[in-house]
């Protein structure tokens, strides 16, 4: 089997599997949609320099912030990744908080139905003109795909109501006949939610005196604009908002670490979605020693132990 390590932002992916693959010999595979893009560090939260040196790290810095990715082609990319890392005799470790990448491992994606640029742009016009028609429609057209998408969440609402208006199919059954990549075990760090709201506004704070409005200034001048889907990742949407004047720089941090805990919060209701058989939970908040608890779980995980 292989481990995914995921957790919300703030919980201490990093340096805690930093840590533990620095003893296990393990190389990590990013599991982060944002830091696939080069030149968006401080926002993003990349790994530094000295812990990429301590650790390999892959799928980090590999497309520039214009380029399209979606959760298809990390799968496929992450599978190879994977694939090069155990014939160098080495152990992969999957690790981030990108739910969608997550469920491309370990439910697998459906690859029938190709994009339709007319139908995407017809139901944007649609939503323009009369907001919150999508939902409506995706509520009566696949039920059980509005189930799982959230009501604000437009991009996959789209795509939802674009596979059955191409094909007369529901998208959520096309999802069930897709399958897995391969045996994977999610491993779920969590923290008490005071606690982990605390090290997240101490975060947002730490990335302002980092320099993250100079990074979001230094994108802007580099043709990257705010349309971006890229510059749209909380810490650059708020830091543009701000240097439009959107915001004075006090609320600009509220803004800032508020939106983070909203992003925490969704972040920990995607791992609820996997079952016991899936997930094994760890809470970091009453860990003596998590890099040792981690290190058990991985290693049982690896040699496909049952974990109760």
């Amino acid at each position: 089997m292989i481990p995914i390590v995921y957790g919300p932002t703030g919980v201490g992916k990093t340096e805690l599997m930093v840590r533990v693959c620095e003893k296990l010999g393990c190389e990590i595979i990013s599991m982060d949609s944002r830091q696939i893009y080069r030149y968006m560090d401080i926002g993003t939260a990349k790994p530094t320099l000295e812990e990429r040196k301590r650790v390999p790290h892959h799928m980090i810095d590999i497309l520039n912030p214009d380029e399209y990715y979606n959760a298809y082609m990390y799968r496929k990319d992450a599978l190879k990744v994977m694939e090069e890392i155990r014939a160098r005799g080495k152990v992969p470790v999957f690790v981030g908080g990108t739910g969608l990448y997550a469920d491309a491992l370990v439910r697998g994606i459906f690859e029938g139905v190709p994009a339709d640029e007319n139908i995407r742009r017809e139901l944007k016009e649609l939503e323009e003109r009369e907001r919150g028609i999508l939902r409506k429609m995706l509520e009566d057209f696949d039920p059980e795909a509005a189930a799982k998408i959230h009501p604000n969440d437009l991009k996959r609402t789209i795509r939802a109501l674009e596979v059955y208006l191409k094909t007369g199919k529901r998208i959520s059954q096309l999802q069930k006949s897709a399958k897995p990549a391969g045996d994977f075990r999610i491993i779920v760090l969590f923290r008490e939610r005071k606690e982990l709201y605390e090290r997240i506004n101490k975060r947002a704070e730490k990335m302002v005196e980092m320099g993250l409005v100079e990074e979001t200034k230094k994108l802007l001048e580099m043709g990257y604009g705010e349309d971006l889907n890229s510059m749209k990742t909380i810490g650059y949407k708020e830091t543009v908002d701000y240097l439009k004047g959107k915001y004075d720089y006090d609320h600009y941090i509220h803004v800032l670490k508020r939106n983070t805990r909203h992003f925490a919060r969704r972040q920990i209701i995607w791992a609820r979605r996997y079952n016991e058989f899936e997930r094994i939970a760890i809470n970091l908040t009453f860990e003596k020693d998590p890099v040792s608890t981690l290190i058990e779980t991985i290693e049982k995980i690896l040699s496909t132990e049952e974990i109760a």
